[in-house]
């Protein structure tokens, strides 16, 4: 019997030959090709029906959405008419205007202003808004709002739905007159959470302050066009009619076109038009923030930035009741971040979003960077609320389908890691020279040298003949498992590293699983 302290030369050479990896951060993600394409397409039927039967149930007169996988529009679907008089179809190319969905346009414009140096998020507005400087706190007590507040909805403004709504339309001239007849306060800033459409008008009115051109101009140079969205419009003046997707409500059980509103010093929170195709462009930006990389940055607004807009700044609360398709409790933490939305559920699974709503409209889009995939959705009706469609869309790709998360490439020194300690485990005595190394200083004091030969001797025991090493599936840069499988069973081996120069192993662990 050959002893169980020692691995097979045959995985010693698999150990060994492992592939360098590249270094941190050099590599991009990928997706692994699990068909998820033909899974995808399995489930169009059921997603064409979920939309159809939303458009029907909210009397959406036209309805278009979809699907954007790995950068590019993997499916999109349209229902109806953007405009029923002219009998105008809905498609991929109609104009909607997707209210609120505009705020992070609106909060990419002021952090990339902070990343040219021209502002800071800790900013008073009153040092960029000469008529804020009048403005009465609620209390005597009450910080300075800055534009970080403002970001976060945390300014201590009252909810303003749907008042704000209807103010797209005033010029610039009647929200100075409007400021200067003070603001009416629910909250002192920075304690808590407020939906505030008045916080990203102002924020409109900072860039166009700061940029010294108006919002609308500074965010379509620098924002739009950089990213392709050369069919995104502030005016409905500006969209070719026969492109033009009207706004309706549904009234007495008839369509009514709804006035639309002109674009003002409101449109910072919820005025831009846009299309299927162009936003395309938009969700593939903010999925291609991920991971963190080494590659050239180039685009519009640096990584580093998009994925800070991603992280809540404010709490927004729980919900305890969330479940997945099949039924089981997933409770969710949601939070706002920068114009967006932020959500973790109990699987880990992270995603961002942003509803719309305007007289004639509702909008709704969301997106998963870990998975690599987003889902949005346009309607011509008011309020239409498609975002709880497109969270059963987004749930049956991660469950139905199983949408796999993203790969992280494996650090050059964890696969080094790996081969190291694959050798440990196959050294009946743990060698000192290499073990010291590999571990960190902890690691000895922790647990005694000769705790871990017992352990191993059990492990390789109960695995039987080992027959082949695993991937390494990292969980970041330092830390990540791999499997030793034998004929009896696997043994995961999991470790994490150190912050030193070069990083050491401060805790393993060896799990058998038997096959």
């Amino acid at each position: 019997m050959k002893s169980p302290l020692r691995l097979p030369a045959l995985l010693l050479g698999l150990l060994v030959s492992l592939p360098l990896a590249p270094a941190q951060g050099d590599a991009p993600p990928r997706i692994p090709d699990a068909g998820q394409a033909e899974k995808i397409s399995a489930l169009l039927p059921a997603i064409t029906k979920l939309y159809a039967d939303f458009a029907t149930e909210k009397h959406a007169p036209g309805l278009v959405w979809g699907l954007v996988l790995d950068g590019q529009l993997l499916h999109t679907g349209a229902i109806g008419f953007a405009n029923l008089e002219k009998k105008i179809p809905a498609d991929q190319r109609s104009a909607f205007r997707i209210a609120s969905m505009t705020k992070s346009f609106t909060a990419l414009a002021i952090l990339k202003l902070r990343d040219a140096g021209k502002l800071s998020l800790e900013d008073p507005v009153e040092k960029h808004l000469a008529e804020f400087r009048g403005i009465k706190p609620l209390t005597a007590d009450a910080p300075k709002i800055t534009l970080r507040h403002l970001l976060g909805m945390a300014a201590g403004f009252p909810e303003d739905n749907p008042w704000g709504d209807r103010q797209l339309g005033v010029t610039d001239a009647q929200f100075g007159e409007f400021l200067s007849r003070g603001i009416a306060f629910s909250n002192s800033p920075g304690s808590g959470f407020e939906y505030s459409n008045l916080g990203f008008a102002l924020l409109g009115r900072v860039v166009s302050q700061v940029a010294g051109v108006p919002y609308q101009r500074y965010i379509t140079r620098e924002i739009l066009l950089p990213l392709g969205m050369k069919d995104t419009r502030w005016e409905f003046s500006e969209v070719p009619p026969d492109r033009l997707a009207l706004g309706y409500r549904w009234e007495n059980n008839t369509w009514k076109v709804e006035p639309p509103e002109r674009d003002g010093a409101y449109g910072a929170m919820g005025g831009l038009i846009t299309t299927a195709e162009d936003f395309t462009r938009y969700v593939t930006f903010h999925l291609s923030a991920w991971p963190p990389r080494n590659a050239p940055d180039t685009g519009a607004v640096r990584r580093s930035t998009v994925r800070e807009m991603h992280t809540p700044t404010q709490p927004t609360g729980v919900n305890a009741t969330a479940k997945t398709l099949a039924g089981e409790p997933n409770p969710t933490a949601n939070g706002y971040g920068f114009g967006l939305v932020s959500s973790v559920d109990s699987k880990g699974v992270a995603s961002s979003r942003h509803a719309g709503g305007l007289p004639g409209f509702g909008s709704d889009y969301r997106f998963f960077p870990q998975h690599g995939f987003g889902v949005f959705s346009f309607a011509n009706v008011t309020y239409a609320g498609t975002g709880a469609t497109n969270a059963k869309v987004a749930a049956l790709l991660l469950e139905k389908a199983k949408l796999p998360p993203r790969s992280l490439p494996v650090s050059e020194i964890l696969a080094q890691r790996t081969r190291q300690l694959g050798q440990i485990l196959a050294n009946a005595v743990w060698d000192e020279k290499l073990s010291a190394e590999v571990f960190a200083e902890n690691f000895f004091p922790d647990r005694a040298r000769a705790d871990w030969i017992t352990q191993t001797r059990t492990v390789l025991a109960q695995a039987g003949k080992i027959t082949s090493v695993g991937e390494m599936k990292p969980q970041n840069q330092l830390r990540g498992t791999f499997p030793l499988v034998g004929e009896n069973g696997r043994i995961d081996v999991f470790f994490t590293l150190t912050p030193e120069t070069p990083p050491k192993v401060q805790e393993l662990k060896l799990t058998f699983v038997e096959k």
